[in-house]
């Protein structure tokens, strides 16, 4: 099985976001680590900041910290972050490029996420092109999208017959309202702020662990 192969196969469980609004930068490999130890299988590093120096040393500390507990990290929307940390692979939106040029940059052996948003048939689609996994949302109200378009279990439900790849549900997840969806075929939950934005970071992201058959915490 070749090194991509094995990277999409862990594309389950618990699949934090970073959020540079929910913690100070000074903490946020702290958090993570909290995370990891809840039992988050995935960690993306999304920032949209300008300072191009501290993403940097930021994605460089976290790629570090995953690697040492076994856990898959992620760059959002940046594929030249990506390649700098040697992270698992990147995640692009309909804004961030086609999933040929971020496989170009990256190389065969790394992961491509894609989001889905609420739209089987552009799935479909980057699933042909590549993609190792794709992200459908927003299925609930979303502080960090208020206005994204909204997914459901039903339309998730209707299209997993035709994908082969990992599937990723985001937007305003919570434990508490996320079974219906991992019902309808998600393959892990991203989050944001019901784990980043919780006083004990660790006990929320244990929440999730009920949602998966074999959600053991990692580190």
């Amino acid at each position: 099985m070749s090194q991509r192969a094995q990277l999409r196969r862990r594309v389950r469980g618990l699949y934090v976001i970073t959020d540079a609004g929910l913690q100070p930068p000074a903490r946020l490999p702290e958090r993570v680590l909290q995370a990891i130890r809840g039992g988050a299988r995935m960690v993306q590093y999304r920032d949209k900041g300008r300072d191009a120096a501290r993403r940097l040393g930021e994605a460089e500390a976290l790629a570090a910290l995953c690697r040492r507990h076994g856990v898959l990290f992620i760059v959002n929307d940046d594929v030249e972050l990506a390649v700098a940390v040697a992270a698992d692979g990147v995640h692009v939106g309909r804004e961030d490029g086609a999933v040929a040029d971020a496989r170009a940059a990256l190389g065969p052996e790394r992961l491509v996420g894609a989001s889905s948003y609420n739209d089987p048939e552009r799935a479909v689609q980057l699933q042909a092109e590549g993609a190792d996994y794709v992200a459908f949302g927003t299925f609930f109200p979303s502080p960090t999208k208020p206005h994204a378009v909204r997914a459901t279990p039903e339309m998730l439900r209707a299209v997993r017959p035709r994908l082969q790849v990992p599937v990723v549900a985001i937007g305003g997840i919570t434990a508490a309202k996320a079974g219906p969806v991992v019902a309808a075929g998600a393959d892990a939950l991203a989050v944001i702020s019901d784990v980043f934005g919780a006083a004990d970071v660790t006990a929320a992201a244990r929440a999730y662990a009920p949602l998966f058959r074999d959600g053991e915490a990692a580190g």
